[in-house]
């Protein structure tokens, strides 16, 4: 009899977190490895944010806890944040800071779910969404956006997969892992079909200040108030501040929703990091002009990179509108060199010329392989040379 409960057995490990752990061990055996796999910004967290951490750790106030679900100062500083970026205001109940984006979707999960429920999830999808809903004893019902549809599902796609125990349905825009971004037209024409079902919208909008290329992004909580009041919003500091490290997420919307998370996280975790808390107040109220470097320097990467790699043999690229991953399809290239297995493919690349990318089986997109480009121009430039250099072997 195993001593691990059923629930962990069940469980897959993070392909993300994997491939940066192999790619990491490699490194440290001597190998020059480029690494783009993991989803974080190579910046610094701005240096207002962190002299205001530093403040609070000198005058005493991250030395304690505080209440579970945040400070009423980080909650309003949520509120000024949304005022600016989603033109409409919030309310201190409608709040709940945690341990990281992840947490708190887990926490949404675990406050909502009962066993059975269901979770629309178009693919390909982030690689903790299925596991997570599991976890909390739901069921994940994949709708596949295809590359032909821009990676994005349509209403009738989603009617489809409803039945009567579809309970919430996950939007992730800009998307992990594509980049692709839903219009103002499609989120109203899904807003309105959630509404109409009484179905909760996830919105995951944790990279919707990194759009390119004169796209736009607009939240789906912003769209109409009868949307809203469906909607639970997620979002966190960690890709628009560069601030992965601190580990701070929240979620916005339904009062009673958003007490049932802040009870979870009472239970669990307890308070975010004070410390952390602090430095987020600073990144919503505080100086954005780091954001927009940041971004510019992902957009010029962007429109560097995608064209060469899009010249690798076999590779077909789908430009993306935001983030900072590129997702091509590798269907063609695979064939070429004689795989039929997507993550074979990837751990050869790794092992072969040294580039570190995650496999898209974990994203629900056997196809398919990801690359973060939230790196320096020079290791990018480097990794697509060895992508070809592979290819050619």
């Amino acid at each position: 009899m195993s001593k691990l409960s059923r629930r962990v057995l069940e469980m897959e490990e993070s392909v993300t977190l994997a491939a940066g752990a192999r790619a990491k061990a490699l490194k440290a055996e001597g190998r020059d490895i480029l690494e783009l796999t993991l989803g974080e910004p190579d910046f610094v967290t701005p240096k207002n944010i962190q002299e205001a951490a530093i403040q609070a750790i000198e005058n005493g106030k991250a030395s304690f806890y505080t209440v579970a679900s945040g400070l009423p100062e980080l909650k309003d500083a949520v509120n000024t944040y949304f005022e600016k970026f989603y033109g409409y205001s919030i309310q201190r109940n409608q709040v709940v800071v945690g341990t990281g984006a992840k947490f708190i979707l887990y926490a949404f999960f675990a406050a909502v779910i009962n066993p059975g429920d269901e979770v629309l999830v178009p693919t390909p999808y982030w690689v903790s969404y299925a596991d997570q809903i599991k976890m909390n004893e739901g069921v994940p019902v994949f709708v596949t956006a295809t590359e032909e549809h821009h990676f994005k599902v349509t209403v009738g796609q989603l009617e489809a997969a409803r039945t009567d125990k579809t309970k919430v349905l996950l939007l992730n825009s800009p998307s992990n892992p594509t980049g692709m971004i839903y219009s103002r037209e499609e989120l109203e024409a899904i807003g309105n079909w959630a509404v109409e079902h009484d179905l909760l919208i996830l919105a995951d909008d944790i990279y919707g200040r990194l759009v390119y290329n004169g796209n736009t992004f607009t939240p789906i909580s912003s769209i109409s108030e009868s949307i809203r009041q469906q909607t639970i919003v997620i979002n966190g500091v960690a890709k628009a501040y560069a601030m992965t490290g601190w580990r701070v997420g929240y979620a916005v919307g339904n009062p009673e929703i958003i007490a049932a998370m802040g009870k979870i996280i009472g239970q669990t975790t307890s308070n975010l990091t004070t410390v952390a808390q602090y430095a987020a107040i600073e990144a919503f109220t505080g100086p954005q002009d780091t954001v927009e470097t940041m971004r510019q320097a992902f957009e010029e990467r962007l429109n560097t990179i995608y064209p060469l790699l899009a010249e690798v043999p076999g590779f077909e690229v789908v430009k993306p509108e935001g983030a900072f991953y590129l997702f091509p399809n590798v269907k063609k290239a695979m064939e070429m060199k004689g795989f039929t297995d997507v993550t074979e493919f990837t751990t050869a690349i790794l092992e072969e010329v040294g580039v570190a990318l995650v496999t898209g089986a974990g994203f629900g997109a056997p196809e398919n392989i990801r690359l973060s480009y939230a790196t320096d121009m020079d290791t990018l430039k480097e990794a697509v040379a060895r992508l070809h250099t592979f290819m050619k072997k």
